[in-house]
């Protein structure tokens, strides 16, 4: 690594040196901040050795501008002056360890070697973000709706702020996605952006996953586990689906919410918790609370900042805008030489009342990609429902409702697949919602 040695004392910065060089390492001698400021400015560092005590200065009033030249340098406080009190002060100002005067060889490489395993982690976070990237489109929330434009604006000036935010809009409307733009823009950033979605799993079972249990709680139990909330400290807990949170743990919800105390399954220890809560859902909870299957209370507590996602049939000016997008991405993702749609495609794209929304969309500009010779996505490259005009031709003619269209695009999509998961994949929406909206429809 390349190492900056800063310290008044000749002697003692010229040891330091040397002893890093017979470690293997790249090291540079600084005197003072103007010199190691302007070393840093040449030339890039991953590791910094700092003095206390300087000639004239002290080592941490400079540690914040070494810092803020050179983000990812790991700084390590080393004085022949250690107390307590200093090293806990380097730590909060950003130092990586501390190290009292006189220190061995050994001690030395011990925390290069942790500084090595902590670039390599770094290393390989960077490599897996960018997999995740090559595998998923970045999604562009960029709109050119002036009802959606409202909606993200409302969204991102809540961002900075605790409040707890409900997310309302159909399946497949990119909740999960302003969830996380809500956290990047957030002063919880640096933390975790951590999921539950709330229908996956029996009551019991949620509640584990939602607070954590200890060992022997019950059957399987085989060992304490933190739990979601845990997990989440110091960031963001997207609770996805809220609708569907069991009545019986909505109370222990709203407990959280308003005390920011819980217990993990299995013991009577109170803890407290340090999250930011998004909810979103599909459902209206106006209704679910009319029907006895939601708390008044508890919407509420959610509903501080209400922010609505459009469906994409109301999206008109944002569907080819979005389909371009994912074209550029999917053409890349397969090698293809694809520069866009044909005039059929995108008039049927635009005419098409996309029940899945966006993820419907991306799933039918995949399978275009797949299936086009280049260099334009063709009609027939398309879901054959989106070519079809039966689906949509009647609400133009005799004013048949969108719910309409949708239930008959359902039966014509479960008709044409064999399995529930399959239909659910071709129209965008996840097994549990196309389970529901049968159920709505009587299909």
């Amino acid at each position: 690594m390349n190492v900056l040695v800063i310290d008044d004392d000749a002697s003692l910065r010229h040891t330091l040196r040397l002893s890093l060089e017979l470690l293997g390492h790249n090291a540079v001698e600084a005197r003072d901040s103007a010199q190691a400021f302007e070393l840093l400015q040449r030339k890039p560092f991953e590791v910094a050795f700092l003095d206390l005590r300087l000639a004239q200065e002290h080592g941490l009033d400079i540690l914040p501008r070494l810092l803020q030249l050179a983000p990812g340098l790991q700084v390590v406080v080393v004085t022949a002056y250690a107390t307590i009190e200093s090293a806990v002060e380097a730590m909060r100002r950003g130092a990586f360890d501390y190290l009292p005067k006189p220190f061995t060889p050994d001690q030395l490489r011990v925390v290069l070697d942790r500084i090595a395993k902590l670039q390599k982690l770094q290393f390989q976070v960077d490599e897996l973000e960018e997999q995740v990237r090559s595998v998923v489109p970045e999604v562009d929330l960029a709109t050119n709706e002036p009802q959606m434009r409202q909606a993200l604006d409302v969204a991102f000036k809540a961002a900075p702020t605790e409040a707890t935010i409900l997310l309302r809009g159909e399946s497949g409307t990119g909740k999960g996605v302003l969830a996380r733009a809500i956290h990047a823009r957030s002063a919880r950033v640096a933390g975790p952006f951590v999921t539950i979605t709330c229908p996956s799993l029996s009551a019991e079972l949620l509640e584990s996953e939602l607070f954590g249990h200890t060992q022997g709680a019950f059957t399987g139990a085989i060992r304490d586990t933190k739990g979601k909330v845990a997990a989440a400290e110091g960031g963001t807990l997207f609770l996805d689906e809220i609708g569907d949170l069991p009545l019986a743990l909505q109370p222990k919800l709203l407990r959280l919410l308003q005390e920011k105390n819980y217990e993990r399954v299995g013991e009577t220890q109170t803890r407290t918790s340090n999250v930011r809560v998004i909810a979103a859902t599909n459902r209206p909870l106006e209704a679910e609370i009319a029907a006895g299957r939601f708390r008044e209370d508890l919407f509420y507590r959610l509903n501080v900042m209400e922010v609505t996602t459009l469906p994409l049939r109301h999206r008109t000016k944002d569907i080819l805008p979005i389909a371009d997008h994912l074209l550029q991405f999917f053409a890349r993702q397969n090698a293809k030489n694809i520069t866009g749609f044909a005039p059929s495609a995108r008039d049927a794209m635009i005419r098409y009342p996309w029940p899945g929304n966006i993820r419907e969309l991306r799933n039918a500009i995949e399978r275009g990609v797949i299936l086009s010779p280049g260099p334009l996505i063709e009609l027939d490259h398309l879901p054959s429902q989106i070519g079809n005009p039966s689906l949509y031709s009647a609400a133009s003619s005799d004013g048949t409702s969108l719910e309409q269209i949708e239930a008959e695009h359902i039966r014509q999509v479960l008709a044409s697949t064999a399995t529930i998961e399959e239909a659910a994949t071709k129209l965008g929406i996840n097994p549990s919602t196309l389970y529901r909206k049968r159920k709505r429809y009587g299909i």
